[in-house]
């Protein structure tokens, strides 16, 4: 499996640092280790990962350790900065240089826009970003692309509609700009006027003539989704309370508003949800995000296996 070794020591930044075939690859393995459970099982023995956390996570921080321990290595990390020499004032460059010393990849989320790129420079090792800021969130695209691959069998000719915090979602950002490399995608972006999606993702979308939209009120557009992407607002991306207070709940999608959308339509999420998705939708067939979330361990550990070698 040639594309695979391709990766080998390749850090992920953003979602345009793998092109199409590399990605296709990506999934096919996730597949093939999702298929057949054994598959890769020791192939990490003796590698270690580093998980550099500044900012809070669950998903992304565990499924990489799972993804890790199934693939048989080893992981350590830390989860709080406040533990590591960051809150003495150490430079991200010197971490990263100090714990390349240690580790085979290095997987990362910071709240600055651009710490990633900046750590990549400075790693002697792989660097995987777990989430920059408001800016990108690169596996979480992966993970995004390979659950509408599997329930939706592909990922062309797609409605996709994103809704809430089209501003500071990274992860919005990160999947709008890998969806506009497959033909036949339409986007469509659902949020209030404060938190409209950025002047660059819509320069970039209408240079790759990619059709795209804007609405306010989800009800109007439900019917007409293939894919609805809901996000949460991000209370720690804001400076002040009441702005966050004002339209924390300015979406909430409940089973009567699903009852407008198309029988085949599935409601993603990267979660964590707050209150934009009620319990109640939970139980309809077409809330496929917890689906979502064991992606994420499918293809991280693909991603881990192809960078390391693995293969």
């Amino acid at each position: 499996m040639v594309i695979f070794l391709m990766l080998k020591g390749r850090s992920l930044v953003e979602p345009g640092d793998f092109n199409q075939e590399e990605l296709n690859g990506l999934f096919s393995l996730a597949e093939k280790i999702e298929a057949e459970p054994a598959y890769l099982r020791e192939s990490c023995r003796g590698k270690l990962l580093t998980t550099l956390f500044f900012e809070p996570s669950t998903r992304t921080r565990l499924s990489f350790e799972a993804a890790m321990l199934r693939l048989g290595g080893s992981c350590l990390g830390f989860a709080e900065p406040g533990s590591s020499s960051a809150a003495k004032g150490e430079s991200l460059a010197d971490t990263i240089r100090t714990v390349a010393c240690y580790a085979d990849a290095i997987v990362m989320r910071n709240p600055k826009e651009g710490a990633a790129l900046l750590a990549s420079r400075f790693s002697s090792v792989p660097v995987i970003n777990a989430g920059d800021g408001g800016h990108h969130h690169p596996t979480q695209t992966l993970t995004d692309l390979l659950t509408i691959r599997r329930i939706r069998g592909g990922t062309e000719n797609l409605t996709i509609g994103f809704c809430g915090d089209l501003k500071f979602g990274r992860t919005v950002h990160s999947l709008a700009k890998a969806l506009a490399r497959y033909s036949g995608i339409k986007m469509i972006f659902i949020s209030p006027p404060e938190l409209t999606v950025p002047d660059y993702i819509r320069e970039m979308l209408n240079k790759e003539e990619i059709p795209c939209s804007e609405a306010e009120r989800l009800e109007d557009i439900m019917p007409n989704l293939d894919v609805l992407y809901m996000t949460r607002v991000q209370r720690e991306r804001f400076f002040n309370e009441q702005d966050y207070v004002r339209l924390k709940d300015f979406y909430v999608l409940t089973a009567e508003k699903m009852e407008t959308a198309k029988k085949d339509m599935i409601v993603l999420h990267p979660l964590p949800r707050v209150n934009e998705i009620a319990a109640e939708v939970d139980s309809d067939n077409r809330a496929v995000y917890f689906k979502q979330a064991k992606y994420g361990m499918f293809v991280r550990m693909a991603l881990l296996a192809s960078v390391l070698d693995a293969v």
